[in-house]
């Protein structure tokens, strides 16, 4: 229970079920310290609202405090990734750590059943065990951000919401006399203050603040200077304070250890494939279906191949048939056979796109 409306009716559904409901909130990190502003999750304002929904449903309720296990294995990564060039996304990291494996892990120790999330995605049985698919409402798909989910925590997880339209989760709410009915959604990087993850990322790693040249990728030419790579990611365009070009300009690439953006027209970010590493895969490969992959949280599923093994973290390769833009090192990308989620891994290294003869 993060204190936010979503978590908050799935404890009211489960509630209603007339099963015995313990409501688990984990302390991620130091609320005003972190933020300063309400609408995140896991901390302050938001755990005084899960304690007030389990006490309006009458149920236990418990809060664990895993701040320091959040703050190194997702906070100190995400800072770590920027500061190596790469474009992270911590709620990965924090739905394969502290949010699964531990709050599983409570669970079971709990003698619970199983555990519910208000997560938007689906559950769906099938003769050959569960599989993840993508949430009706398209809009609410949280499907990206959970493609680390193992088979055995599938077994024991259940995604209530994911065949629900945001409206009527909000009504069901206010239905059951909530307070947090009409509550913002959280923001995706929950520990980040309005958005500014470089003042992050320079609070725990001070030199990523050192400045550096920002070089043109084709001609070798240096067109200015930046004020730390952690300002900076693969297809930014905006911000780069380079006027004058013939052309827009694009980053292209970040040389972390050479304080060096390197920059470059929109064509130099054609990827025609990308490696992965630390693969998972949740049940089996499809036999002559044809894949897509998501290459960002916001990014339109598009065709790939794939070549090598995927799963139990093992390294592959996706390959795209057409020029595939914004791909970026740190990302992840997300396998799909249709609707179902088969697996994905983390973007290691890409490869520019190379028109056939």
């Amino acid at each position: 229970m993060s204190g936010g409306v979503d978590s908050s009716v799935v404890a009211g559904l489960a509630a209603a079920s007339g099963a015995e409901v313990i409501g688990v909130t984990l302390q991620l990190y130091d609320f005003g310290a972190a933020t300063g502003r309400k609408g995140a999750c896991c901390a302050g304002d938001d755990i005084r609202d899960a304690r007030a929904v389990a006490d309006r449903l009458g149920i236990a309720h418990y809060v664990f405090d895993h701040e320091s296990r959040f703050r190194e294995e997702v906070v100190e990564r995400f800072a770590d990734d920027y500061m190596a060039g790469r474009t992270p996304i911590p709620c990965i990291r924090c739905n394969m750590g502290p949010k699964f494996t531990d709050l599983l892990t409570m669970a079971r120790d709990l003698g619970a059943d199983c555990l519910a999330t208000g997560h938007y995605v689906r559950r769906i049985e099938t003769a050959g065990g569960p599989q993840l698919h993508r949430a009706i409402d398209p809009a609410r798909d949280q499907s990206y951000f959970l493609y680390g989910t193992t088979e055995e925590q599938l077994d024991f997880l259940r995604f209530p919401l994911g065949g629900l339209p945001k409206p009527e989760v909000r009504a069901m709410a206010a239905a059951l006399g909530l307070g947090v009915a009409t509550k913002p959604d959280s923001q995706d990087i929950c520990f980040v203050p309005d958005g500014d993850y470089a003042a992050i990322v320079t609070k725990i790693r001070p030199e990523g603040a050192a400045p550096g040249e920002i070089v043109h990728a084709a001609t070798g030419a240096v067109l200015g200077t930046h004020r730390g790579v952690i300002h900076y990611t693969v297809g930014q365009r905006r911000g780069l304070e380079i006027g004058g070009q013939a052309e827009p300009l694009y980053v292209t690439e970040l040389d972390a250890p050479g304080r060096r953006v390197m920059v470059g027209p929109k064509a130099m970010l054609a990827v025609g494939a990308a490696r992965l590493v630390e693969t998972n895969r949740i049940g089996a490969l499809p036999q002559g279906g044809s894949l897509t992959a998501k290459v960002r949280s916001l990014a339109k599923p598009v065709p790939v191949t794939i070549e090598g093994s995927i799963g139990e973290g093992a390294a592959c390769t996706i390959r795209f048939p057409q020029p595939e833009y914004g791909v970026a090192p740190g990302q992840a990308a997300v396998i799909y056979d249709g609707d179902r989620v088969v697996g994905g891994g983390w973007i290691e290294q890409t490869s520019p796109w190379v028109e056939s003869a």
